[in-house]
């Protein structure tokens, strides 16, 4: 399967939060997290976070900044 980055950039944002989005789920499912796609048992976990941006599976959400400075 091959994969554009665009799309995946198109996707999250940016290259920067592409990176950490992959790699923060990467560790998840490393870590033992069920896989949110129908993916091979031996596909490596950075390549399984991908398919699963590209199917929608996972996203990400910015933190509120006030509510940290409140903590």
């Amino acid at each position: 399967m091959e994969i554009s980055i665009d799309k995946l950039i198109d996707k999250v944002g940016s290259l920067y939060k592409l990176v950490v989005l992959v790699s923060r789920r990467a560790i998840e499912i490393g870590d033992g997290a069920a896989k949110l796609t129908d993916a091979p048992n031996d596909m490596k976990p950075g390549n399984v976070a991908i398919r699963e941006i590209l199917e929608d599976k996972i996203t990400y959400k910015l933190k509120d900044k006030e509510k940290e400075k409140e903590e």
